[in-house]
This record gives structure tokens, sequence and C-alpha cells, in this order.
């Protein structure tokens, strides 16, 4: 199967689940989240502040990607996903699902790439010679969209790669058997890549090229106006985390509880966290965010998916897909 039939398909599925009547206990919520993604909400999840404070089960449940996210609030078995990618975002929006951007969950570069196999010897300067080689990508994701931006920076045709699409977890394990030549992903996955290969560029480099990488709070726009208030409640308990975790006052008492619910040991929470950047509240309400930066991107992205013939077209804005609503109302909280 084709790259382009395989996103579009997973596009169609999620217009078809998006008309789809989220149900749900008034008393609980389900929100999703990522494993080897170590972030400071884990913390207030771990201590029970999301259910203290907003007086309602947050149960979580965690995805390998951003797609998958999508599909689950498409079906209405999730109201809430923290730290979407936002290509896999902008995949569903223009499909039609009616989906939102809550807030900016966290800024990151160099924890999102692909690596090229270390037997390869390829590095920026010979990249021409991936032409013909194997690559692991999880199709509609923000690896995704990097993947495509580099390949079209070195000139190399899409079509002269064999292409796959594979979860990090896939893509890791894929490139340490020597079956693929290069793989793409995050967190956790992205670090075992590593053993086996390098990078092509650096963080620093990637956005020079304007490949932002970050990650977004989402939710069914339907659910979220008529829980507005608890949507606000939600992302307090989060921007306060953050707040607590940029501090740099309680990264001891953090770190341990943080690594235990991201499956990871403290060295890789730590290596992984440090590469992470948790905007406060008024920066994500800024021009650079939520005030204007990221529609304007998300609208990049999709038009580079629809030249990459991924999806069938881009909406003509993504204003729409973004509420500031309720990250305003936790901001007066």
């Amino acid at each position: 199967m084709s790259t382009t039939r395989s996103l579009k398909g997973a596009a169609a599925a999620l217009a078809l689940l998006a008309g789809a009547s989220p149900a749900f206990a008034a008393d609980e919520i389900t929100v999703g989240y990522f494993l080897e993604w170590p972030m400071p909400f884990q913390y207030a999840k771990q201590m029970g502040t999301y259910d203290e404070e907003m007086g309602v089960t947050v149960n979580w449940v965690s995805f390998d990607t951003g797609t998958a996210m999508s599909a689950a609030m498409a079906s209405g078995d999730v109201q809430l996903s923290v730290s979407q990618g936002v290509p896999p975002f902008v995949v569903a929006a223009s499909a039609g699902q009616d989906l939102q951007v809550l807030d900016v969950a966290v800024s990151y570069s160099d924890n999102d790439n692909c690596v090229v196999r270390s037997d390869l010897e390829i590095d920026k300067s010979s990249a021409d010679e991936l032409e013909g080689k194997k690559v692991a990508v999880p199709l509609g994701t923000a690896a995704h969209y990097g993947f495509l931006k580099q390949m079209d920076h070195f000139g190399v045709p899409l079509d002269s790669l064999e292409i796959v699409d594979m979860a990090p977890p896939d893509g890791a394990a894929a490139i340490a058997q020597g079956s693929v030549d290069m793989a793409c992903g995050w967190g956790g996955s992205l670090r075992r890549m590593k053993e086996h290969g390098n990078v092509l560029l650096t963080g620093a480099e990637k956005e020079e090229l304007g490949i932002l990488v970050f990650d977004v709070t989402s939710g069914p726009a339907g659910w979220v106006a008529e829980n507005s208030d608890l949507v606000a409640s939600f992302l307090k308990v989060t921007a306060d985390a953050n707040a607590m975790w940029n501090s740099g006052e309680h990264e001891a008492e953090m770190l341990p509880v943080i690594a235990k619910d991201a499956g990871m040991d403290e060295d890789a929470t730590s290596e992984t966290i440090s590469t992470f950047v948790f905007p406060d509240v008024d920066t994500q309400l800024s021009d650079k965010w939520l005030g204007g930066g990221s529609q304007d991107f998300m609208k990049g992205v999709a038009e580079v998916f629809v030249e990459a013939g991924s999806i069938d077209s881009a909406l003509g804005s993504y204003e729409n897909a973004v509420n500031t609503g309720p990250l305003t109302s936790a901001h007066g909280m």
C-alpha cells in the first residue's frame, strides 16, 4: 500500500467518525497522552491534582501516535489529548474532523528527527545517497512533516524512496535490525534510533528551515464548547505543573514521579525533558503561538502534505481550529 493511500485512507476514516456524537459519563473524562514523553503534567497526573481540581475522575490512556489520538477523539473514546503533534492534528482537521487546539503543550526541535543507519555513512553533505533507500516514517505526524521538509531541502525525490508507515517504537526496532535505512520518530524511540545511526540536521538547523516542532492539547470542538469550564480547569492544572517545573526549584521532587509515569528511568527522563520548552500561558497566547503564528504554521503544514500527495486539500484557514477561550479563562483562575 502506498503512503499516499494510507494517509488519505486514515483521513477519510476520521471524516466519517467525526460525525459521531461522543458519549461519556458526566463524572469522568478520558485523556490521551504518550509514554516515554516526559512532561510536568504527569506530576499532577500522579498526584491526583486533575481529579481534585476538576471534580471528575480523569482516566488516562496512552497512544503511540497523534493520528491514533485523532481517531480516538473522533469516536468519542477520548475527550482530550495532551501533546498531540501539530501535523496529525492538521491531517484530521483538513479531513473535516472538528478538532480544536487548546494550548501549546510543549515546544521541541531536538527531540523529533530522522536517523540514518550508521553503516551507510550518510550525513547532510551526502544526503542525495538516500535515493533508493527504505525509510520508516509514522505518517501524518510531526516526524512525517519534518521528514518531508528535510527531503525537500536535500532534493531527495519522495518517489525514489520506499516509505513504510511505522510507529516510532517499530521504526526504532527496524533500524536496529537493519531492515530499514532511515527511521523517524521522537522521545525514547528516537534515543534508541540514535544508538544505530545519526541525524542529518540538528534541531537548530531544522528551525532555520522553518521546521518548527511543537505539540498541543486538543479536543473535539463540540465537547469543548459544552464543557468549557472543565477544559479551563484542566488547562489550569497543566499550566501550574509547567510553572512548577519551569521554576527550577522542584526538579528533585518532580523528576522521579514524571519518570515513573512516563515509563522511563530518571537519567533518560532528565535527558529528554531537558530538550523541551513549556511556554507559560502569556507566551502561548502571544502572536507567535496561538495569537496567529500557530494558525499560519498549520496552514503551511497542510500545504506541504497536499504537495506531497498525503492529503487531498488544505482548509482555507485554520483560524477556527484554535480556541483560546478555555486557556484565557484558565489564566484568570
